[in-house]
């Protein structure tokens, strides 16, 4: 009877110890000398660091590109989304230029679109495709700021040759590519699908459609540089547009500044 009373006890203090050290493993307490104000507050910023920012971020609510509505409901569209929205971000580029060269040449690109009628949102075509650097080649003869290939080029009134090159040309280039934009609207419909075909092509992306059953550019499987190029066109619009959401401090301060001296003015 002794040694069942005591066995009944071995194992109660067991079970109490392990209690014990379960607590203490997973309930988060405040070190001797702490502040407990600080404490509590430094602990509510790493639950909601677990939180899916995305959800509690105002950005998601309205992400458009050539406004048209991006399906941001679908959670594949927007893992993909924030995938680009990182590689842009100043953490991962770690660099400037590309908001100084967008501030030099994005609006003479986006008054050149407009007078034909293109959604603003295509100037950043050029930036996806080149960088804003007019040197800028691919194996394919690919050239320019827009990255027209010679027979697209001279098709669109471009002149290449050996002593002319008109696609290193921003403004004669930018028109040659409101044309050419316009013709593949004429073709799609949709202006989604009008940057998916500048990448790949019209025929190929028709075929793509045809095969597939549908004309939607997110729900289509297209090859891996034309099913990221909207991410991307709409992952640099957003970079440049937010600086300070993408972690472009400098930029957004020197806005700031800006808005501020201007409203003093007034």
């Amino acid at each position: 009877m002794i040694k069942i009373k005591a066995l009944a006890c071995s194992v109660a203090l067991v079970a109490i110890v392990l209690t014990k050290l379960y607590s203490s493993s997973n309930v988060e307490t405040a070190q001797k000398g702490t502040n407990p104000v600080a404490w509590e507050f430094d602990k509510k910023q790493k639950v909601e660091a677990t939180e899916d920012s995305t959800e509690r971020d105002s950005y998601w609510s309205d992400v458009t590109f050539a406004e048209e509505e991006v399906p941001l409901d679908d959670p594949a569209v927007k893992n993909k989304l924030t995938t680009y929205l990182k590689r842009f971000s100043y953490k991962k580029i770690q660099s400037y230029k590309m908001h100084r060269k967008a501030d030099e040449y994005l609006p003479r690109i986006a008054a050149i679109l407009a007078s034909y009628g293109i959604p603003d949102d295509f100037k950043y075509i050029p930036v996806v495709e080149s960088d804003l650097d007019p040197k800028t080649s691919s194996h394919k003869g690919a050239g320019g700021y827009w990255q027209f290939i010679p027979s697209t080029a001279r098709l669109y009134g471009l002149r290449v040759n050996a002593q002319v090159d008109d696609r290193l040309n921003l403004d004669k280039s930018t028109h040659a590519a409101a044309k050419y934009l316009k013709y593949l609207y004429n073709q799609f419909g949709d202006w989604t699908l009008v940057a998916a075909a500048y990448n790949v092509g019209g025929g190929s992306l028709k075929r793509s459609i045809r095969r597939q059953g549908t004309e939607s550019y997110y729900a289509l499987n297209l090859n891996r540089e034309t099913g990221s190029y909207v991410y991307k066109l709409i992952s640099v619009k957003s970079v440049i547009e937010n600086p300070d959401r993408f972690g472009y401090r400098r930029l957004a301060k020197a806005d700031t500044e800006t808005q501020t001296a201007a409203n003093g003015m007034l």
